[in-house]
């Protein structure tokens, strides 16, 4: 391949996955003046978000096979067309229930395009060069955390909401028209099946749980609709587990989980992102409905964090590769319950500058000190040959734990998003900070060499030990493709 064709691939790859994560940074901007225009309250705020992530959390890890059985490059463009036509029709979306029903179906665009698009990648570059490729794709597509809730913002402030769904149908015209031109064979890996059920399975299970969570509050849990659909998510995951235990290929080796730093990793993962998702709605909503912000300096609240983010990830990365991840992350979740706490200083006589910017701050420092670590850490356990499934269950279950968080929201607030259902969810979200920081303090063991290299005291004892480079911010880079090598908010 040509030095002008790997600058083409990385330009796609860079492109389609921004369309997925800007999807997921615009969305919380634009939820009152969706429940402003289309009514609902709090439930279809939640269902809007949790519609995604139901089909992209079950999806994603099916999707890598999905790219090896039909090939990186017929899968992208599915995802892309996909992605358009729902984006679309959300912005035309009549009522609440057709807006969700079209994010469900965007989700499962969306499950289509990081994984393809980082297969694309590690299927065209080897060596140090699939290292630099995969640094400038994780570092690009971090400028979605940037632009995201701005631009979502002036558009819901100057525009409409509407349109905040049709920002991604530029890139993703330029991304098709850049395939076009790309002229690429595609690849196709021989032997490959699809685990459809367990992906069935995965879907309906979190399907019915999150179901059951986020109507409770409207139906209450005697009603056998609440009741029954709780069962059977219950269910249809404990059919999951036995799926993946019995599959011949399945889509989440359960084999992963018998590494230490692996599996507590991602129970950690669990309650980090789960507490982030849960947060970054919650505060972007109460800022516009009971602290009368603009959806513009909502959507400018929190670019204190992704700036510090984007500063400091280098570095952090460096430290954490030369002293082991236990210790930021450790101390990466501490801070960002201490920042989610200053948060219950927010009060009626609403101050952004004293009540906000320091909770901010402070999680804006916690959360760069947690993600690379938490990425080296989880990855850096597993043999480099499965680095890319172990990424795409990692990247699962971030996904799988905003969606629980969110899904969590009516029962932790009392069904409304007031300055006490506020001060809720900041106690909530701090404690499940802690029991990440809890889980990676007493689970994580660093590598030999930084245990051999690093001067820190109590380091613990040796033990086994990348979503991407550290600027991804969460654990959304990563290939669902088993044999390549994996860099996610």
């Amino acid at each position: 391949m040509t030095a002008r064709e790997q600058r083409l691939v990385l330009l796609i790859a860079i492109l389609a996955s921004f369309v997925s994560f800007l999807d997921g940074t615009v969305v919380n901007v634009a939820l009152p003046a969706i429940q402003r225009e289309l009514g609902g309250g709090l439930v279809t705020q939640q269902w809007v978000v949790d519609a995604y992530f139901i089909t992209l959390g079950s999806l994603i890890l099916v999707a890598g096979s999905l790219s090896d059985v039909f090939g990186r490059i017929v899968v992208l463009r599915v995802g892309l067309i996909g992605f358009a036509i729902t984006s679309v029709a959300i912005a035309a979306s009549p009522d609440p229930l057709f807006l969700i029903v079209c994010r469900a179906l965007q989700g499962i665009a969306g499950a289509l395009l990081v994984p393809s698009s980082l297969a694309l990648i590690t299927s065209n570059f080897r060596g140090p060069a699939q290292a630099r490729a995969i640094g400038i794709w994780t570092a690009s597509t971090t400028a979605a955390m940037l632009v995201g809730p701005v631009m979502g913002g002036l558009f819901v402030d100057f525009l409409s909401w509407r349109l905040v769904f049709l920002i991604n149908v530029i890139p993703i015209a330029v991304t098709m028209w850049l395939l076009a031109v790309l002229h690429h064979k595609d690849v196709r890996e021989p032997g490959v099946t699809v685990d459809w059920a367990g992906a069935v399975l995965c879907t309906f299970g979190l399907g019915g749980t999150v179901f059951a969570l986020i109507e409770q509050e409207r139906l209450g849990w005697s009603n056998p609709a609440i009741w029954g659909s709780m069962v059977f998510g219950i269910l249809c995951l404990i059919g999951f587990i036995v799926r993946q235990a019995t599959a011949r290929q399945p889509m989440m080796p359960l084999s992963l989980f018998k590494v230490r730093n692996f599996w507590s990793g991602n129970i950690a993962t669990l309650f980090i992102y789960g507490a982030l998702s849960l947060n970054g709605l919650v505060l972007t909503v109460y800022l516009q409905q009971g602290a009368g912000l603009s959806a513009t300096l909502a959507g400018l609240s929190t670019l204190p964090a992704t700036i510090i983010m984007m500063a400091l990830s280098s570095r952090i990365g460096t430290l954490a590769g030369k002293w082991g991840p236990r210790m930021f992350m450790t101390v990466g979740p501490a801070l960002m319950a201490g920042g989610y706490l200053l948060l219950l200083t927010v009060k009626p006589d609403f101050d952004y500058w004293t009540q906000v910017l320091p909770s901010v701050l402070l999680t804006g420092f916690g959360l760069v000190i947690t993600v690379a670590p938490l990425t080296s850490a989880i990855l850096g356990s597993i043999d480099p040959q499965r680095a890319g499934i172990a990424s795409a269950t990692n990247n699962a279950v971030a996904r799988i734990a905003g969606l629980i968080g969110v899904a969590l929201l009516g029962l932790i607030s009392g069904g409304v998003l007031d300055l006490t259902g506020f001060h809720r969810v900041a106690i909530f979200t701090a404690t499940l900070m802690v029991a990440g920081a809890v889980t990676s303090y007493l689970g994580i063991r660093n590598p030999v060499h930084a245990v051999e290299e690093s001067p820190v005291p109590g380091s613990p004892a040796p033990g086994a030990p990348a979503p991407g480079s550290p600027a991804s911010s969460s654990p959304a880079s990563g290939s669902a493709s088993s044999g390549s090598p994996a860099s996610e908010h």
